[in-house]
């Protein structure tokens, strides 16, 4: 579970929503799944006391590790697998610690996909009609129109059996490749992705207001 980010007086994951830190709320959803038999948050190692702290605050049980991150998302996840022990045909998910509404039906749905298919993602079908542009001094001209039905929007978890996530991470570390998702070190190596339904609650904080919206979604499940 990647928590790495900007160091800031208020980091993202550990902003509340509902009372609860992001982080927290996402390290929960994957304790409510049995299949789940261990949890690593990568943070910065500023951060790691924080962290401890609240995972004693908040009573989180002995499946959780904290490891140290790395400057980036990719950075991270490799020091999360370094620090896994897992056979070769276990499955590894890789989840945004800044996606607190993740439910734990949709992580049983992606753990099913990666048993069925190798490795797989949670993506949300994409809605608006999508442009391909071409960057110029002016601004973006546009040079295609992609049928939404062939475009989703990357979520997470994002995962694969441990042996093939592995391989992948090494042959990208080897090139100097970085990826913006597990997804794209997976395809890079060959290796096929299946996609599971995603939901739009299953968003990333990244900007002011996104709190306020996690909080509307936890509202409107309790009415």
């Amino acid at each position: 579970m990647a928590a790495h980010g900007a160091t800031a007086v208020a980091p993202k994951q550990f902003l509340e929503v509902g009372g609860v830190p992001v982080l927290v709320r996402s390290v929960r959803a994957f304790l409510e799944v049995p299949r789940v038999s261990a949890i690593y948050v990568a943070v910065r190692a500023q951060e790691k006391e924080r962290l401890e702290a609240q995972m004693k605050e908040f009573g989180l049980d002995d499946r959780v590790k904290v490891v140290e991150g790395g400057d980036n998302r990719q950075e991270s996840v490799s020091h999360a697998l370094a620090a896994v022990k897992c056979d070769e045909d276990d499955i590894v998910l890789v989840h945004d610690a800044v996606r607190p509404l993740i439910d734990p039906a949709t992580i049983e749905r992606t753990i099913d996909a990666v048993v069925r298919h190798g490795a797989a993602i949670v993506g949300l079908p994409a809605v608006d009609t999508i442009k391909q542009v071409e960057r110029t001094a002016d601004g973006a001209i546009v040079t295609s129109t992609i049928p939404r039905e062939r475009v989703v929007l990357a979520q997470t978890p994002q995962g694969a059996r441990c042996s093939l996530l592995l391989r992948a991470f090494r042959e990208a570390e080897a090139d100097g490749f970085a990826g913006t998702d597990e997804a794209s070190v997976l395809e890079r190596a060959g290796i096929e992705v299946a996609v599971v339904a995603g939901s739009a609650r299953n968003f990333k904080i990244t900007q002011p207001g996104d709190i306020e919206l996690a909080e509307f979604y936890l509202a409107q499940e309790k009415q």
